[in-house]
């Protein structure tokens, strides 16, 4: 396993910034964690993205599984993730917080020559991960992932969580990327969750969790989007007598209470 430099360039990573990695059977994970953005990089983000990206932004931490190999590689970057947020303002939650949001990101990322087009503010995004060119393609199936397996008490040879960007939506909330991984000796599984809170008004979670296992090259994705409406969530917390603004900021305790919008499993096998 190796492990990162001390990052100076948060715009251009050197090779001393490459991350952590580990190799099993033919497969290799890697992550990287690097400091925020600095006003540079952010101002070619935004014209890159043609949105203003969010308050906090770690352009160049990512999640990266490979398979030597077939040559197929999954990666989980913020720009990648980004790039799927709906930028023709129709996704836009129409509520009166979204002024508020324009007027708040006047003053984020001072310096920085940005003009506010409609979009979605929240930063909702069903980003799956970017398939490598030429990576054979997850086809759609009905095979879930194999929760029995992962419950197993197996070694955990490797796990790192990377967080990709997040927003506090001009203080009424919260929206935020990130993505954790674990590798055990005959399979991973990665999570990358897209949590959003928007107070008073929804909560949402975009689920994507990829399963490789070693022996057989079979690679699982699953993309599950769930919402609920804040007051629908506030009232079932309340009845739990636990500390509900706590939970509230807990997105492993609210997946269970949001119900499933959307739903999609995809699979291919690997040689």
């Amino acid at each position: 396993m190796t492990t990162t430099g001390d990052p100076t360039n948060t715009h251009f990573p050197s090779p001393a910034d490459a991350g952590e990695s580990i190799s099993r059977h033919g497969w290799t994970v890697t992550t990287r964690k690097l400091p925020i953005l600095k006003a540079g990089p952010i101002e070619a983000m935004t014209t890159g993205l043609g949105i203003t990206p969010p308050e906090m932004i770690f352009g160049d931490n990512r999640i990266a599984i490979e398979h030597a190999p077939s040559g197929w590689a999954l990666t989980f970057d913020a720009f990648d993730a980004l790039d799927r947020v709906d930028k023709s303002g129709e996704a836009m939650l129409k509520v009166a917080y979204s002024q508020e949001w324009q007027k708040n990101r006047e003053k984020v990322h001072e310096g920085i020559k940005e003009v506010v087009k409609p979009f979605d503010w929240s930063y909702t995004t069903d980003y799956k991960g970017t398939l490598r060119s030429g990576s054979p393609p997850l086809e759609p199936t009905e095979k879930p992932i194999p929760l029995e397996l992962l419950r197993r008490p197996d070694p955990i040879l490797f796990f790192d969580e990377v967080m990709l960007y997040e927003d506090e939506l001009a203080d009424n909330g919260i929206a935020m990327l990130s993505g954790k991984i674990r590798v055990m000796p005959d399979r991973l599984l990665l999570l990358c969750r897209f949590f959003m809170r928007l107070d008073n008004v929804l909560f949402r979670i975009r689920d994507t969790r990829v399963y490789v296992d070693f022996s057989t090259g079979e690679v699982i994705r699953e993309y599950l989007a769930k919402e609920e409406q804040f007051d629908t969530v506030k009232r079932q917390l309340a009845i739990t007598r636990e500390d509900v603004p706590a939970l509230m900021r807990d997105s492993n305790k609210l997946s269970d209470l949001l119900p499933v919008v959307d739903r999609s499993l995809e699979r291919v096998v690997l040689s």
